[in-house]
């Protein structure tokens, strides 16, 4: 079997989801299964509608309930989408110590460790316990330095126009 990789997707510009998600296309392609759990992502019916066709190679989890943007959000709505953010990592969690897939892209994840809903140990502790054949493919804007020397690939993403 072959072995899986942990790839980082980040930086200011367009297209770091657009790339995670060629990748699972690329691998369920192939046979594959594949998981994607987004994290601070606005809700685009028609994009989540299209994704949902590629079941069941490929399937896709949104945790977040909020129509609005996460920095945008009151305190009280604050928190309590910050626990549903937090359920979402959980099940990454749960996908990655049962092997249920191939790849599993966390898209935004770096996003809600930028934002404290998550810690950088926490990320750690994930890619640590990725079973050996699993690649993991984490997106969001900002790299936190403490975890580039966990990546085997490292993208930025930034617009040069």
């Amino acid at each position: 079997m072959e072995k899986g990789v942990i790839q980082i997707y980040y930086g200011e510009g367009h297209g770091k989801s657009t790339a995670a998600i060629g990748n699972a296309i690329h691998l369920a392609s192939e046979g594959k299964s594949v998981i994607v759990i987004q994290f601070l992502k606005e809700k685009n019916e028609n994009e989540l509608m299209f994704l949902n066709r590629l079941e069941p190679e490929i399937k896709v989890f949104r945790f977040a309930k909020s129509d609005e943007c996460f920095e945008e959000l009151p305190e009280s709505a604050r928190q309590e989408e910050v626990m549903n953010l937090r359920n979402g990592f959980n099940y990454g969690k749960k996908v990655v110590s049962t092997g249920a897939c191939d790849m599993l892209i966390l898209d935004e994840v770096l996003g809600i460790m930028d934002e404290k809903v998550i810690s950088p140990e926490e990320l750690r502790d994930l890619f640590a316990a990725k079973p050996e054949e699993m690649t993991l493919v984490c997106t969001g804007r900002v790299l936190d330095d403490s975890i580039r020397e966990y990546a085997d690939e490292i993208y930025n993403i930034a617009p040069e126009k």
